[in-house]
């Protein structure tokens, strides 16, 4: 059966497959087949709490007669000394269970601790903030899970749910007026209603664009703070206004002040260090 990259319990399979291989030697080798026991899972540094619910699934798809408890919630504002669940049961799929269950919880609440501090920045501005594709191959539907939880919003979850015409695109295709023709072509041909997105890397890209139309939403890449106001000025409500580029906690806010739509950040993924968490026995 082919493997659903977006299915969580096909991506745990994986990854159980991978650590586990022929099987776990630390634990065959001392800890007898039939031993109980129990543990809980311990914050060790402040932040939001992400991937409660897969580590249900991940103490289910080792051994569904693991008796686990959670105590707290995703979105859960942690502090160190909380306990986030206790598990008990087989003490061999307890210690099969818990790197992948840890390694899964630590880097999804990394994220939704930076996705929520970036978040609160703007959250009193009509702006909406927006994961990209930098993500961690394998594990783009945790991570995007965690940006949610954090309180942002999905992008696109691939290249499959919209359009996205990037500066290479419009390059390859031979300019926007050519870019934007093809993708609409393209939709027109296939019956498909996905949305289009175009990048614009200047004031005189936004110009074109208004003058083509066809898309949906315009990415105003790395644009200064001005030139983006007068593109906001320009789009008006024609389109829908997406800022990118060098996004953090020390420029959102000034970028939301002009008045775009939604703002972008890969940084909520590929520049995120993990929560401490910690599994003991007790």
């Amino acid at each position: 059966m082919e493997t659903n990259p977006n299915n969580l319990r096909d991506l745990i399979r994986l990854a159980l497959r991978e650590d586990a291989g022929d099987g776990d030697h630390s634990s065959l080798s001392c800890v007898p087949a039939d031993a109980t026991n129990q543990a809980r899972l311990l914050v060790k540094q402040a932040g939001i709490l992400a991937g409660v619910d897969v580590a249900l699934l991940v103490f289910e798809e080792v051994d569904p007669t693991l008796n686990v408890q959670p105590l707290l919630a995703d979105g859960a504002s942690i502090q160190p000394g909380e306990i986030v669940l206790t598990v008990s049961g087989n003490t061999q799929s307890i210690l099969l269970a818990e790197r992948l269950m840890l390694n899964i919880m630590q880097r999804m609440s990394g994220i939704a601790t930076y996705t929520r501090n970036l978040v609160d920045l703007i959250a009193d501005l009509p702006v909406k903030l927006l994961d990209t594709r930098k993500t961690t191959p394998n594990f783009r539907v945790f991570e995007k899970m965690a940006t949610r939880i954090g309180g942002a919003a999905n992008h696109r979850m691939g290249l499959y749910d919209m359009i996205m015409l990037k500066d290479n695109h419009v390059d390859y295709a031979g300019g926007i007026e050519a870019a934007i023709g093809r993708a609409n072509a393209y939709l027109q041909s296939t019956g498909r209603t996905l949305k289009i997105e175009i990048e614009a890397r200047n004031l005189r890209d936004v110009e074109e664009i208004l003058r083509i139309g066809g898309v949906d939403i315009v990415m105003l890449d790395n644009f200064s703070l001005e030139d983006m106001r007068v593109a906001v000025q320009k789009i008006g409500d024609r389109f829908e206004t997406e800022a990118s580029g060098n996004i953090n906690e020390k420029t959102i806010r000034a970028v939301a002040e002009t008045g775009v739509n939604s703002i972008s950040s890969g940084a909520l993924t590929h520049q995120v260090k993990s929560l401490d968490l910690s599994l003991k026995a007790y």
